[in-house]
């Protein structure tokens, strides 16, 4: 709502420049009118007409020329175009706020959610964890193991939570994130979602779990990993 509301202060100041303020063209016309008048008077009045002829021209009146000029008709309304930005600009404002609702990234839960339904079906076994150092000089946790789908639907996705459990009567820290198979382990190990090779019945594959970060006060014993979504078809 913060950038609705920068959004709009935006459009007002644009309006509010692009808009014909009437008195002050009155003003630039009357100032204009009187300056035009004096300096015509006084050139007449400084040229002597020749042999005492009347300077005034025949069938013109000598009666000066009026200081206020009559006022220039007046254009009602706002111009066509000012209409047509100000609905422009409405139009992306309201898109922009219907896309920031519609697509605002929900963040991972950190309450520990119930298995899916499907979870049975998904056994994960051989737990390993290794660390390395990533390009930033920070730390990466890796869990790795099998999974085997042994029900009668083909995946297409996974997602786990691990549970990682402490030793000073905390609340353990619960992590979400999806689960990965490693497509190759030489010279390196790759990994690649789950849609890119959908576990198929009967299926067992080697996993990976990546987390940045760990918690400071674990225990350093293997986390409770459990199955919490899966995509099947």
């Amino acid at each position: 709502m913060g950038v609705g509301i920068l959004l709009l202060g935006h459009l007002a100041t644009f309006l509010w420049d692009i808009l014909p303020t009437p008195s002050r063209g009155i003003e630039f016309l009357l100032v204009s009118e009187v300056n035009d008048s004096r300096s015509g008077g006084q050139g007449e009045r400084g040229r002597a007409a020749p042999n005492g002829a009347s300077s005034a021209s025949p069938g013109v009146s000598g009666v000066e020329a009026p200081i206020f000029a009559a006022e220039p008709e007046e254009r009602g309304g706002i111009p066509l175009a000012a209409w047509g930005v100000a609905a422009l600009i409405a139009v992306v404002i309201v898109g922009a706020l219907v896309s920031y609702g519609w697509k605002k990234p929900v963040p991972a839960p950190s309450t520990l959610l119930p298995a899916d339904a499907y979870a049975a079906s998904l056994p994960l076994t051989q737990f390993e964890m290794s660390e390395s150092a990533n390009l930033t000089g920070g730390k990466l946790t890796y869990l790795d193991g099998h999974i085997g789908n042994t029900g009668d639907r083909t995946v297409d996705a996974v997602t786990v939570q691990a549970v990682f459990q402490n030793d000073i009567e905390l609340a353990p820290q619960i992590y979400t994130v999806p689960l990965t198979l490693i497509r190759m382990k030489e010279p390196y190990i790759d990994t690649e979602p789950v849609r890119a090779a959908p576990l198929k019945p009967g299926d067992d594959r080697e996993f990976r779990l990546t987390f940045e970060t760990v918690p400071e006060n674990w225990n350093q014993q293997m986390p409770e990993v459990r199955v919490v979504h899966a995509e099947l078809r």
